[in-house]
């Protein structure tokens, strides 16, 4: 048992899960009973602490489903506490969070922050449903969109020598995108035919992360409007493992977007709080 402050009767324990997609960490908490305080950012941010707490990219909250449709809700909270937009991989491993709690067999629906999504899980692997998009912000140098979250987008040679927590905070802090809260920041580079690798800087984060899920997402669509990728199904490497997106398009409006890879349960634990 691991322990963040003394125990007393102001404390409390609290059972959490820990998983990953393609090495993207989340703590899972089971909220259906709105236990954990949704407005603790300073509790949300030590949990996720990887020296004073458990540890992770980010915090997710299973709660219940706020319509007879869905089968719960996602609440998603980066690394320094606060409520965020979608998280890619985290919808998929919270929906093989919900496998492991019974709460779904193979197949999910749930609303997260940009709205609902569908979820199946076969072969081991989770496939998210993701938004709809519109690619409007497309040149040569960078592509902008956004999938949940926002993107900025730079196709270059290299990847693997680029300071990414670096130059990365340099793009999300600029002032281009400051006004609307910063941006996440993908270097991309060819692998390959419809194959890119690629690597993030997140914001909430504000380092690099193994993986970002709406991130390859943005990068797929990015490599198709671009010409750079010339089928709808697109490979993508990070450095936590592979990703594979599919979607159909229409005159840059993409839609039936699905993101598939692995989620991966890692631990269980109890932390006083």
């Amino acid at each position: 048992m691991l322990y963040l402050c003394p125990v007393d009767q102001n404390h409390m324990k609290l059972n959490f899960f820990k998983f990953h997609g393609t090495g993207n960490d989340f703590i899972m908490v089971d909220n259906r009973t709105m236990r954990l305080s949704k407005n603790d950012t300073n509790l949300i941010s030590r949990l996720c602490h990887r020296r004073f707490g458990i540890g992770a990219d980010g915090l997710i909250l299973l709660e219940q489903a706020d319509n007879d449709v869905d089968d719960f809700k996602m609440v998603y909270y980066n690394a320094d506490g606060n409520q965020s937009s979608m998280c890619g991989n985290g919808g998929r491993c919270l929906v093989a969070f919900a496998q492991y709690l019974n709460i779904i067999d193979n197949s999910a629906n749930f609303t997260a922050i940009d709205g609902r999504h569908s979820a199946l899980i076969e072969n081991g692997l989770v496939s998210l449903q993701m938004k709809n998009v519109d690619a409007a912000n497309i040149n040569e140098a960078n592509v902008f969109l956004d999938t949940g979250s926002p993107h900025h987008i730079i196709f270059t040679e290299g990847v693997g020598d680029i300071d990414v927590k670096t130059e990365g905070s340099r793009i999300r802090y600029s002032e281009a995108y400051k006004r609307n809260g910063g941006t996440n920041v993908n270097y991309v580079e060819a692998a390959g035919e419809d194959t890119f690798l690629v690597r993030t800087y997140e914001r909430g984060v504000e380092d690099e992360t193994y993986s970002c899920g709406t991130g390859v997402t943005a990068v797929a669509l990015a490599a198709y409007a671009t010409g750079k990728a010339a089928s709808k199904k697109i490979y993508l490497k990070t450095p936590g493992g592979d990703l594979e997106v599919s979607f159909e398009e229409n005159n840059n409006h993409f839609s039936n977007i699905w993101l598939t890879g692995p989620a991966e349960f890692v631990f269980k634990g109890e932390i006083i709080c």
